[in-house]
């Protein structure tokens, strides 16, 4: 091998700066094509390996990026980092050691008893006459019409009675006798109601009296004397503060006997319908208290 300019002419690297690319030994100043071609393609493919090379880097880069994207947007709202795709709260198990609510207890007020105003003159303070409970000109029981007579009020209970029943009705301390009659057909009745300052007298006078105490008939206003001498049918009953008697016969002076189921009838309709008078007395107090 032959050394040009007085040296050893140095090997020629296309990558490295200021090596010396390679001439003909033969002295001419002609270039090495070849060589130069060769070097080239060395040169294209290195450049090739490292584009792709820095390629895979930059997709891996830009990938991690996305991800990393990704988890952050998915995270920005939860501070603590868990997993913010949990179910919904309702599907979540309840903690069975948790305390129930607890309400205070609320109750109605028990409604008010109709005879405790009537059993008591304390409570049953609505006005009281014969008018008041015996209303109107006549009264209808089922299909039967009776008409009306004769009123009376009394304090002097005893005067309004007889045979036993005076005595029965000043022991227990009767305050008024209220009285009234009904007609139909003949067959007269009177009614008499004694008022007394608590149930517990009324009752008293209802237990004391007997077969021979009876209230005496009220004449008038188109009901002609009856039950003065001859035998009549009585009844006694009480309810509440009031104990309430009835003396039913024939206005002919007829005695009346166990076959004469008019009579019966008619003392048992108006001793009903005095009841329920004295039942609705107790009722109109109650719902006025009530809606005060």
């Amino acid at each position: 091998m032959s050394y040009g300019q007085g040296g050893p002419q140095s090997q020629w690297d296309p990558w490295k700066p200021h090596s010396q690319q390679p001439w003909d030994s033969g002295g001419s100043q002609t270039p090495d094509w070849a060589a130069l071609a060769e070097a080239s393609e060395t040169r294209n493919k290195r450049r090739r390996l490292l584009f792709i090379g820095g390629g895979a880097v930059a997709t891996l880069a830009v990938g991690a990026a996305v991800a990393m994207a990704v988890v952050s947007a998915n995270g920005d709202n939860d501070a603590s980092g868990r997993p913010t795709d949990l179910p919904a709260s309702a599907s979540l198990p309840s903690d069975s050691s948790a305390p129930a609510p607890s309400f205070d207890p609320t109750s109605a007020p028990p409604p008010l008893d109709p005879k405790d105003f009537i059993s008591s003159a304390k409570k049953d303070t609505a006005p009281l006459s014969a008018e008041t409970l015996f209303p109107g000109t006549q009264l209808t029981m089922g299909e039967t019409v009776y008409k009306k007579g004769a009123t009376a009020d009394t304090e002097d209970c005893a005067s309004a009675a007889g045979g036993t029943l005076p005595k029965v009705l000043d022991t227990a301390g009767c305050t008024r006798l209220l009285r009234v009659s009904y007609l139909r057909d003949g067959v007269a009745v009177t009614v008499g109601v004694a008022v007394f300052e608590t149930e517990a007298k009324a009752t008293e006078a209802k237990g004391r009296t007997d077969k021979k105490g009876i209230v005496k008939s009220l004449a008038g206003k188109g009901v002609a004397a009856f039950c003065d001498s001859a035998i009549c049918r009585s009844t006694t009953n009480s309810y509440g503060r009031y104990a309430y008697f009835t003396i039913a016969g024939f206005t002919g002076g007829k005695d009346v006997t166990t076959k004469d189921t008019k009579v019966f009838s008619t003392g048992d309709d108006l001793a009903e319908f005095t009841f329920r008078q004295i039942r609705r007395r107790g009722e109109a107090q109650a719902s006025a208290a009530a809606g005060e």
